[in-house]
């Protein structure tokens, strides 16, 4: 290391800024935001197969997962702009009223188009309780200073990750439609915390003069680039082949479109929704290339892991919510050790290292799960692939954040979640397409001719198992347990692609100031202040 470098870092450990009781109060209000959106995600995957049951929806079951995140990725970049141009406040409040609508929508959905509507609602106002999130503390915290409260953070989302499986498993055997209708108190209680609570500074202007500012025609292309390339993918390898032209049409198509809005925005806007300077530097673009990949493989476990206990074990829902914990358990504490090592230490380097280190060495592990593992296995296997996705969660923001000035904190970061929430919808896809494929290949003909062409195989099918009869019963199970494994390979294929973007990072100081223009009202100065200052 040259002395360079040493010097950089020591400038840069400071000692931490004194928290009064508007931030604390204005943290509890984005933590209950952020435990609100972390509770309805987990626990939605556990119910998933008995509301896809009961909605007779055996064929569209990926679309309530796709509608989601279809929703709040394509508005993720629009949602930073906005919380920049009006304010954070009154888009985490809109955030939070369009999650609450979702939910009142998809507990009273009486088919699968409804809860596919109904999820999409949600995921607009799940997107941008999550971007919102990620935004106000980097308002409210100096990035040296994140570590701790970004491990807090995680420490809500994987608490809700916990008691999200079982709940919805509890839930879905007796009435999932409460599932969702529980989200409403939940958001009452986050809208309120937020409009009473949350005391941060407002930009200036007149109502028309910042829509004005939006860059109305730069979004729109993203949002149907984005719209087109989850339909794509939502569609390939399950309801139509990868080479058909209903999968590569909007696939190209929305991947043409996503690449015009990056040139669009460079060259075009006064004002872009992604700058130009965010991506432009090596450090970023690989921090935002990894997020993207850790989004890939975290949701695949999420999403899967219950499956491969309904399948194997004929897990109830609320069992197989119970089952995941040793994921949802230990994501928390290894974030949170992964946010106070990158604060302690100055540098995230480290954390990131042992996060791929780690998501290699456990998803080696899970490839190697049969149908009949022990219970001993599955848990120190979640446990370890947990630790590794912990880490992650808890540092690719610093990379990010550490190479660009705070006034971009905004744009960055909802790219950031946008890069996120993109790589999960792909991790849900590749997941659901292998799933699909290798159970064609490897299920006992004799059960697989029950489905009709072009049915998705894997939640339709697992209701069925525990009915049949020996020897069929354990043939299907080790056929899911097979096809599973190659889930968890292709994952392992995909984290050696996260472990090579550290080769392109570099620690880079990390910024010990705050964006005074979005920060909190206390911090500005009062009246006999600032005379005392002219004086």
């Amino acid at each position: 290391m040259d002395s360079s470098n040493s010097e950089s870092e020591s400038t840069n450990v400071t000692a931490p800024t004194r928290k009064g009781a508007r931030f604390w109060l204005s943290f509890t209000a984005i933590i209950t935001s952020v435990f609100l959106g972390a509770l309805d995600l987990t626990a939605v995957s556990t119910a998933l197969p008995t509301i896809t049951a009961a909605l007779n929806g055996g064929d569209d079951f990926s679309w309530v997962g796709s509608a989601y995140a279809l929703s709040s990725t394509s508005l993720l970049p629009w949602s930073g702009k906005l919380a920049d141009i009006f304010g954070r406040k009154p888009v985490m409040l809109v955030s939070i009223f369009f999650f609450a609508t979702g939910s009142a929508i998809a507990g009273a959905a009486q088919n699968m188009p409804m809860m596919i509507s109904a999820r999409a609602i949600q995921g607009i106002g799940g997107g941008g309780i999550l971007n919102l999130t990620e935004i106000i503390l980097s308002d409210l915290v100096p990035l040296a200073e994140r570590g701790t409260y970004q491990g807090v953070l995680m420490l809500v989302w994987a608490f809700a990750s916990a008691i999200g499986p079982p709940i919805g498993g509890a839930i879905a055997q007796s009435n999932w439609r409460w599932l969702f209708y529980l989200n409403l108190p939940l958001s009452g209680i986050a809208f309120g915390l937020v409009l009473i609570f949350l005391t941060v500074r407002q930009p200036p202007g007149s109502f028309r003069e910042k829509l004005a500012r939006i860059d109305t025609f730069g979004n729109a292309i993203v949002i149907i680039g984005t719209t087109l390339a989850i339909i794509g993918l939502t569609w390939g390898g399950i309801a139509f082949p990868w080479s058909s032209a209903h999968v590569l049409a909007p696939l190209v198509i929305g991947f043409v479109l996503v690449g015009v809005f990056l040139l669009y925005e460079f060259k075009v806007p006064t004002e872009p929704t992604i700058p130009y300077d965010i991506l432009s530097n090596r450090v970023s673009l690989y921090g935002f290339l990894a997020t993207t990949i850790h989004g890939v493989v975290s949701i695949s476990v999420i999403y899967f892991i219950p499956t491969y206990f309904q399948a194997c074990f004929s897990a109830s829902p609320i069992r197989s919510g119970v089952d995941i914990l040793g994921t949802a358990l230990i994501i928390a504490p290894f974030a949170l050790i992964s946010g106070v090592m990158t604060q302690a230490l100055s540098r995230y380097m480290p954390a990131n290292i042992i996060g791929w280190v780690l998501l290699l060495v456990g998803f080696g592990l899970l490839s190697t799960l049969k149908a009949d593992s022990s219970a001993g296995k599955w848990i120190g296997y979640q446990i370890v692939n947990g630790a590794g996705s912990g880490f992650i969660y808890g540092c690719t923001i610093f990379p990010v954040l550490a190479p660009l000035p705070v006034e971009r904190a905004a744009a960055a970061v909802a790219f950031y979640t946008f890069c996120q929430a993109f790589g999960q919808t792909w991790g849900i896809t590749i997941s659901a397409s292998i799933l699909q494929n290798q159970l064609k290949k490897n299920l006992p003909e004799v059960f697989l001719s029950q489905f009709p062409a072009g049915a998705q195989i894997a939640y339709s099918a697992i209701p069925l198992i525990k009915d049949l009869e020996e020897p069929l019963r354990t043939e299907v199970r080790v056929a899911f347990a097979t096809s599973m494994a190659v889930i968890w390979k292709t994952m392992i294929g995909i984290s050696g692609l996260g472990f090579l973007t550290l080769v392109m990072l570099k620690e880079v100081p990390m910024a010990t100031q705050t964006n005074e223009s979005f920060g909190l009202r206390e911090d500005l100065p009062t009246n006999n202040e600032s005379a005392g200052e002219k004086m």
